[in-house]
């Protein structure tokens, strides 16, 4: 079997079960007055696209949109329905135009955050285009080769056999695997742009991804928290931390 985009050694200590507590997230959120705006730094109007993770949508990042806009940026989802397709094809196809709407409609650079995949899709977007994107956001994604839950890794194979079936010699036959020669797997390889801000957000519970990968080995990029994988899209720790890197300026 080719490779994955992530590895899995068999002695990863991945305790999926830590993902049932996604609901502890949620209700934290709605209990923190970081929920409510309260000392968070006011945003500038900029605009913020949001990716979401393998498997998923941009519904389950509604809850993350409304509050971006209540603080003062011009949220922009990504557009994907299911976020199980080429990531060198969506980011042709679909997220470089988003980038350039988003910004003509706002005249300056934009922000993009990313949940697991997405987050790893947002950064390669952010090496691609370094004059387009001022901050990169990743939320539990893996920066390096990671262990991933053994359902994840199936689910992978699965979308993996669906892409060379849709596209055909579209894609390379290596796709969704570290041996592609891709745009999206080549830009990966490389370091993001210093004029680009970078967060690396973590949580040591993380039941999907080794936790460990999904840092930068930079102090003042990986911050870490508190939760689950999942809840990392509703967690009141990742929203502080987003309103502070937002509102950072070169």
């Amino acid at each position: 079997m080719a490779q994955k985009i992530l590895d899995n050694p068999a002695e990863a200590p991945l305790t999926k079960w830590h993902e049932s507590l996604v609901g502890v997230d949620l209700l934290l959120l709605f209990a923190s007055p970081v929920y409510y705006s309260v000392g968070v730094p006011r945003g500038d109007g900029s605009a913020v696209i949001m990716i979401p993770g393998f498997m998923h949508g941009d519904v389950y990042l509604m809850i993350l949109y409304a509050w971006l806009s209540r603080v003062g940026y011009r949220p922009y989802y990504s557009g994907i329905d299911l976020n199980a397709e080429c990531p060198d094809l969506l980011i042709k196809s679909q997220l470089n135009q988003l980038i350039d709407e988003a910004k003509e409609a706002t005249g300056s650079r934009v922000h993009l955050i990313g949940h697991s995949l997405g987050g790893i899709i947002a950064r390669s977007l952010a090496i691609q285009r370094p004059r387009s994107v001022a901050s990169v956001i990743t939320l539990g994604s893996p920066l390096r080769g990671a262990p991933l839950h053994p359902s994840i890794l199936r689910e992978t194979e699965v979308v993996r056999r669906f892409i060379q079936q849709k596209h055909g010699v579209k894609v390379p036959k290596e796709c969704y695997t570290v041996s592609c020669t891709c745009d999206f797997m080549r830009s990966l390889r490389r370091r993001v742009p210093k004029s680009v801000l970078q967060t690396a957000i973590f949580t040591r519970c993380d039941g999907v991804v080794d936790w460990r990968a999904c840092r930068t080995g930079n102090q003042e990029v990986d911050v870490e928290v508190h939760g689950t994988h999942a809840g990392l899209a509703f967690n009141p720790e990742v929203y502080s931390q987003i309103g502070i890197r937002l509102a950072r300026r070169h």
